[in-house]
C-alpha cells in the first residue's frame, strides 16, 4: 500500500518507517526540516509541514493509510504558542485532506498525557475522561487533537487513535527526550532523582501495535500502548547494570527539588544538555498514574510490550554503536 507518515524522521516515525518498509509498504515521509533518520532509508521524501494544507494535499494524493505522528513535545509549557498550532491546527489540517482524499484509514498518534490521572488508585483504560481546559499545554493539545479526531470519525473517516506512554528504544536518531534522558544519566549529567516515576514502553512495541492498527484497529476507537512502570530509581540502576558505569543514587524529595530548579535549569546549561526535571516533569513522575491498562490493546491489536530491562540494555547498545557514550 501507499502510506504517507507524518513526523517521519521523529523516534516513532523512523521505526515505523523501517517497519513499513520491510512489509513492501511504499512510504511517503513528510519532511520538515530534519531527515537524518531517514537517509538510509528508501523512503519518498515529500517537504512539507502540517500546518500547510497545500502541502499536506500533495503528500495525501493518492494515498491508501495515513499515520499522523508529527507533534510538538513540551514539558516547558508553551510559550511561543506553537504546541497549541502544531498538535491542534496541524491535526486538524491533515484531516481535512485525508476526508478529501478519501484515504482509507487515518491512524492517529496521541498520548498518554491526553487522558486525566486521577484519581491515581484506579485504572486508567480507554474509558478515561480526556484532560479538559485546565493542565499542561502540552495535555491539553493532543486531548484537543483526539477530540479532532473523533468529529472527522464522525464525517466519515476511518480512523483509529493509538496512545502511547513514554517511549524508549534503540533506533532514536535525533535523540527524543526520553533517549537524551538516557545519556545524562549514563553521562552523570543529573546532579539527583526524585521518587516517582513513569510507565515506559519500547518504541519497538508501539511500532508493531502501529502497524497491527491497519487491519485490526476498530475506527473510531483508542488504544493506549502501555507498557510498565518503573520508579527513576529503578531507571537509573538497569541502565548502570547494563553499561557497568556507575549513575546516579541520591534522592531528593519533590519539594527540594522544585526549590532547586533554578539551580538544575543552570546546571543543565552549564552542561549543554536539556534540563531534564521542568515544574512539569516534575508533576508527571510525582502525579502520573501508575496503573494503566494495554489489555484492549493486546486483545485487539495483539499488542505485547517487552520487559524494560530488555530495552534499556538495547539501546545503550545502539548508544553504543552510534558513538553517544563516548
Amino acid at each position: 500500500m501507499r502510506i504517507a507518515v507524518t513526523g517521519a524522521n521523529g523516534h516513532v516515525g523512523v521505526n515505523l518507517c523501517k517497519a513499513l518498509l520491510d512489509l513492501g509498504h511504499e512510504v511517503y515521509a513528510l519532511s520538515h526540516k530534519n531527515t537524518q533518520g531517514l537517509k538510509d532509508l528508501p523512503v519518498i521524501l515529500m517537504k512539507g509541514d502540517v500546518l500547510d494544507p497545500r502541502s499536506l494535499s500533495l503528500l495525501l494524493n493518492k494515498i491508501d493509510i495515513v499515520y499522523h505522528l508529527a507533534a510538538r513535545i513540551s514539558i516547558s509549557g508553551d510559550q511561543d504558542g506553537m504546541v497549541r498550532r502544531i498538535n491542534l491546527e496541524g491535526t486538524q489540517n491533515i484531516l481535512n485532506c485525508a476526508l478529501d482524499n478519501n484515504v482509507k484509514r487515518f491512524i492517529h498518534f496521541s498520548s498518554i498525557h491526553a487522558f486525566q490521572q486521577f484519581p491515581q488508585n484506579q485504572l486508567l483504560d480507554e474509558t478515561r475522561p480526556l484532560v479538559d481546559l485546565k493542565g499542561f499545554a502540552y495535555d491539553i493539545s493532543k486531548a484537543s487533537g483526539e477530540r479532532a479526531v473523533l468529529e472527522a470519525v464522525n464525517k466519515g473517516l476511518n480512523a483509529v487513535i493509538l496512545s502511547p506512554t513514554a517511549i524508549i528504544g534503540p533506533s532514536d536518531p535525533q535523540p527524543s527526550l526520553i533517549g537524551n534522558a538516557v545519556l545524562q544519566f549514563y553521562h552523570r549529567k543529573i546532579p539527583s532523582l526524585v521518587p516517582g516515576g513513569y510507565n515506559w514502553v519500547d518504541v519497538r512495541d508501539v511500532v508493531t501495535g502501529a502497524v497491527s492498527a491497519i487491519s485490526k484497529g476498530r475506527t473510531g476507537e483508542k488504544y493506549l500502548l502501555a507498557g510498565h512502570w518503573h520508579s527513576l530509581t529503578e531507571f537509573s540502576g538497569l541502565i548502570q547494570h547494563h553499561s557497568g558505569k556507575k549513575t546516579v543514587k541520591t534522592i531528593l524529595p519533590f519539594w527540594l527539588a522544585r526549590v532547586g530548579l533554578p539551580f538544575i535549569h543552570f546546571y543543565s546549561t552549564v552542561t549543554g544538555s536539556k534540563p531534564l526535571y521542568t515544574s512539569e516533569s516534575l508533576t508527571i513522575l510525582s502525579e502520573g498514574n501508575a496503573l494503566i491498562s494495554h489489555a484492549k490493546a493486546k486483545e485487539e491489536l495483539g499488542f505485547t510490550p517487552r520487559p524494560f530491562s530488555d530495552t534499556i540494555r538495547d539501546l545503550l547498545e545502539w548508544f553504543g554503536q552510534q558513538g553517544y557514550l563516548n
